[in-house]
């Protein structure tokens, strides 16, 4: 029996099947870095705008409230529940901020963002967090650092929310050429077939993004059964 010829594979469909995945990949990791931009803007715009306001408005409530009568409980009663509210805001807009955008990252650095995002995420959650880091940043530019916390808030959204996770580990290994963020878990795990979960389009877009940057993202089941999310980033881009 004689096996089948296969066709001859044809160097003008392959380069231009190169080309269009070339350009998709281009369009994915533009369309991010604007997405995070205008998350960045939207998150200064409530810091500069709605925040400063809401302190403001702190300031006058005080002012007032020294000059009530004190023996006008009613209005002491309503004035401190003003001052209530008005502090509920105010940590609502804090954590819109942060959602957004954490400018823990861009002033102090990717160790000091996830090293306050880490046990933040365990008490929220009710989740054993812990976070192994580098004992310095690393010159990374935001690009690199962006994407590498984008991976860490993936994962643990991930182990908060589809897991049943008890314990969270998000570990950064960097050895000044090439940086290795961990997020493992000791959850479910990513199920029989890594490749279908992987298929998320949270999970989609980060691998997309670090492909651009010339590294890579994997989503397997560890020996104890967890899930582990690894995402390796090289500090040069590729030519």
């Amino acid at each position: 029996m004689t096996e089948p010829v296969l066709p001859h594979p044809d160097p003008e469909l392959e380069r231009l099947v190169a080309a269009r995945t070339a350009e998709l990949s281009d369009m994915v990791s533009w369309l991010a870095n604007s997405w995070d931009q205008e998350r960045r803007q939207l998150a200064r715009q409530l810091h500069d705008s709605l925040g400063s306001s809401m302190t403001a408005l702190t300031m006058h409530l005080a002012l007032l409230t020294q000059r009530l009568p004190a023996e006008d409980k009613a209005l002491r009663d309503r004035a401190a529940q003003m001052k209530v509210l008005l502090g509920g805001v105010i940590e609502t807009n804090r954590q819109m901020q942060l959602a957004l955008w954490n400018d823990k990252l861009e002033f102090l650095g990717l160790r000091t963002a996830l090293a306050e995002l880490v046990p933040e995420f365990g008490a929220e959650h009710g989740i054993q967090a812990q976070a192994s880091l580098p004992e310095e940043d690393g010159a990374w530019s935001r690009e690199h650092a962006v994407l590498l916390l984008r991976c860490a808030e993936e994962g643990l959204r991930n182990a908060a929310a589809h897991a049943q996770a008890t314990r969270v580990d998000v570990i950064l290994d960097d050895d000044g050429e090439m940086a290795m963020l961990t997020v493992r878990d000791d959850g479910v795990g990513p199920g029989a077939d890594p490749l279908a979960a992987d298929e998320r389009h949270g999970l989609r877009l980060l691998r997309e993004r670090a492909r651009t940057l010339g590294g890579n993202l994997i989503l397997v089941r560890t020996e104890q059964g967890g899930a582990m999310l690894q995402m390796t980033l090289p500090r040069e881009l590729p030519a």
